[in-house]
């Protein structure tokens, strides 16, 4: 009987098959990775300027929902709570703010007059809010930002209100009681300043800057730098700009100055508080929608007699409103009295301070009121 033919090796295909399943793949590099990642950033980027185009499409008034504060302030909160690092809260907005910028160029650029001149504090706040992309007028004092907005000649303007250090801004505040404009908006920016100059600190013997800034540096400068003459000048730029062309000569002013004019720093920091913190107010026309986190500001005279602003004041307490601060101003009439710059917490259209305002009308001779704008976080 013929032996039966042996059955073909099924067993080593098999195995032929699994040794080729099993060779690994080769591995994504990880510049692959990052290519990948990066081509997905700019489809959602792109997608971002979309979707806020459509947003304004659909609006009742674009030219309101170009400029509606609330959409950083959701944004600003998305990010914190969403940010799980290494990216910090800073750097990520410093990301986010030119996208926001350009996507409203793209349906108006904002044209921003602010108290300059470039790369002052104020500048940077403007910039901080409304991105390099925005139309950033400097102009030289803080009556001509009120007198641009007033005119219609920008769409809003940018100016110191309060310092931690040095209290109220006069200007600012005065020009509230002669112009129309409100409050839409603040910026609260933490104010470092340095020591900027082309020589060693030996050998500077004149120290520039405007008078806000060597008054809130007057300790340090007084410590460290006594055989140097102090000299006010209108702005910290301006007084970089010095720094840099005089012999001799320093300048307290930004990082962000010494970057753009070429010039050391030779001392960081030198601020007395570490904590100071200078308020902007953005200046307008409009009131912003309630956030649940707002600030209210008002203008107020009441008889000037004894018990008045006690009286005015009582209303606070009663309506349970917190009073964040009060300035006063002789009345520049010859009606002998004063008018008080208020502000406190809580939104116009909140029941509390309806009630507040309605008590407070009853016994003010005048009362205007500013603004309602949400309240800012200090930033950096």
């Amino acid at each position: 009987m013929a032996k039966k033919k042996a059955a073909a090796p099924v067993k080593k295909k098999v195995a032929k098959k699994s040794a080729a399943r099993s060779t690994p793949a080769t591995p994504v590099s990880v510049d692959d990775q990052l290519a990948a990642v990066d081509e997905q950033l700019v489809k959602l980027l792109n997608q971002r300027i979309d979707l806020f185009l459509e947003k304004i499409a659909q609006s009742e008034s674009a030219r309101r929902a170009v400029y509606d504060v609330q959409d950083d302030v959701r944004l600003w909160s998305l990010v914190e709570s969403a940010n799980q690092g290494p990216l910090t809260q800073t750097e990520l907005k410093s990301i986010f703010r030119p996208l926001l910028g350009a996507g409203r160029q793209r349906v108006r650029n904002s044209r921003v007059a602010y108290l300059g001149p470039a790369y002052s504090f104020t500048h940077l706040a403007a910039i901080n809010r409304f991105g390099e992309s925005a139309d950033l007028v400097p102009v030289s004092t803080i009556a001509t930002v009120f007198e641009e907005v007033n005119r219609g000649h920008v769409d809003f303007g940018l100016v110191p209100i309060e310092n931690s250090t040095d209290g109220r801004i006069v200007d600012t505040l005065d020009m509230f009681t002669r112009l129309p404009l409100r409050i839409c908006g603040e910026i609260q920016l933490h104010v470092h300043h340095n020591l900027l100059a082309r020589c060693d600190r030996s050998e500077i013997t004149e120290i520039y800057s405007k008078p806000q800034a060597l008054s809130q540096c007057r300790d340090w400068l007084a410590r460290n730098m006594s055989h140097a003459r102090l000299i006010e000048v209108t702005s910290t730029s301006t007084a970089a700009q010095l720094a840099r062309d005089k012999p001799g000569a320093a300048a307290v002013a930004s990082q962000q100055a010494a970057d753009q004019y070429g010039i050391r720093v030779v001392a960081q920091c030198i601020e007395d508080n570490r904590n100071n913190v200078t308020r902007f107010a953005i200046i307008g026309d409009t009131i912003a929608d309630a956030t649940g986190h707002d600030r209210t500001a008002i203008l107020l005279q009441i008889p000037h007699k004894p018990g008045s602003l006690s009286d005015a004041l009582q209303v606070f307490k009663q309506c349970k409103v917190n009073l964040t601060w009060i300035e006063s101003f002789p009345l520049r009439s010859p009606e002998i009295g004063y008018l008080f710059f208020l502000d406190f917490e809580g939104h116009v259209t909140d029941s509390k301070i309806k009630k507040a305002l309605a008590e407070l009308e009853q016994m003010a001779d005048r009362l205007e009121i500013l603004g309602s704008y949400p309240r800012s976080e200090p930033l950096d």
